[in-house]
């Protein structure tokens, strides 16, 4: 019984805990959407920059894209973000904390989207762009108005995987001291000495934040098939 009545008092606990500290988290929680949007949709643009240049007929511009995702792909995130905002001061480049981490979270992301927009590409019938080309468009022409269209569709599901691990990674962006979710629970656990209902309130806001856009992309995926039948 004594067990019992420990164990209520420590739930009260917890739960009193998450619901004074879940408003708190609010300010941090919007500047998570804030940093997971711009570089998705930056890391968007970068990648299908980076993918139109590999697809081109030019080698040197091949080469240069193969080592910026090799760079990108080949070193940890959080050294790219250390390397933005504490290494680029060292050559005269000052950016600030924000600008810091959308800067590096687009780059991250992009290389990998650009792969994903690759494959997509490479997997429509070549036939396809021939035909396109025989009506008498041109191959810029043809790849915007016949390839990427298809080639977006196919790519929804992987670029969807992408997003949620962007809006994961964004977390780190609390290493060059923005104040997203993460940096707050870390000050308010290191504040109470109460870490867990703390950690338990930002995992549960991040989990809100990937469940909703999981519903979304579903949502997109949906319709997309929806128009091809």
């Amino acid at each position: 019984m004594e067990f019992l009545k420990q164990l209520a008092a420590s739930a009260a606990a917890f739960f009193s805990t998450v619901i004074e500290f879940a408003p708190k988290f609010l300010p941090g929680v919007q500047l998570t959407l804030e940093l997971a949007f711009f570089s998705i949709l930056f890391g968007m643009i970068i990648g299908l920059f980076v993918t139109m240049m590999k697809l081109s007929r030019f080698k040197f511009l091949r080469k240069c894209m193969n080592i910026y995702i090799a760079i990108i792909r080949g070193t940890p995130l959080l050294l790219q973000l250390y390397f933005i905002f504490y290494g680029l001061p060292s050559i005269g480049l000052m950016i600030n904390s924000f600008p810091s981490a959308v800067i590096g979270l687009a780059l991250h992301n992009g290389a990998y989207i650009s792969e994903i927009f690759r494959g997509a590409i490479e997997s429509i019938d070549y036939g396809q762009g021939e035909a396109a080309r025989s009506l008498g468009m041109t191959k810029w022409q043809a790849t915007r108005r016949v390839i990427l269209p298809q080639a977006f569709k196919r790519s929804v599901p992987a670029l969807g995987n992408q997003f949620i691990i962007a809006v994961k990674d964004s977390s780190l962006a609390s290493v060059i001291t923005i104040t997203e979710t993460m940096l707050l629970a870390r000050q308010f656990g290191a504040a109470t000495f109460n870490v867990f209902p703390i950690y338990f309130t930002a995992g549960v806001y991040y989990l809100i934040i990937t469940m909703g856009l999981t519903k979304i992309l579903a949502r997109i995926e949906l319709n997309l098939k929806i128009n091809e039948r």
